[in-house]
């Protein structure tokens, strides 16, 4: 008699089944109570990260890239015009980059 291994074996079936039905019985949240259980929850209430400055304004003066300077077109720091090394389409790499790349 030949033999078909397609075909499931009756205690896959139900272990299969059991587990369905378990999973059924089971009492999951919908998305509207997860909503509200989000809502109810604020993270931000007494955290506070390392090092992290709390009620203090920040200011930094922004000073251009001076005359005899350029940003370079890899590492995007400003350089001495004395460190330009290529220009490129992408604008002056400098020389940093070039070693580093090359």
């Amino acid at each position: 008699m030949a033999a078909d291994y397609d075909e499931v074996r009756p205690e896959v079936a139900e272990a299969s089944d059991k587990t369905l039905q378990d999973v059924q019985k089971m009492d999951a949240p919908t998305p509207k109570s997860v909503a509200t259980e989000l809502e109810e929850t604020d993270f931000a209430d007494g955290l506070e990260l390392p090092g992290a400055i709390v009620d203090e304004e920040l200011s930094v003066n922004v000073i251009p890239p001076g005359e005899d300077e350029f940003v370079c077109g890899e590492c995007f720091t400003i350089r001495h015009r004395s460190q330009a090394e290529e220009h490129t389409k992408h604008g002056i790499i400098c020389r940093d980059c070039v070693l580093e790349y090359s």
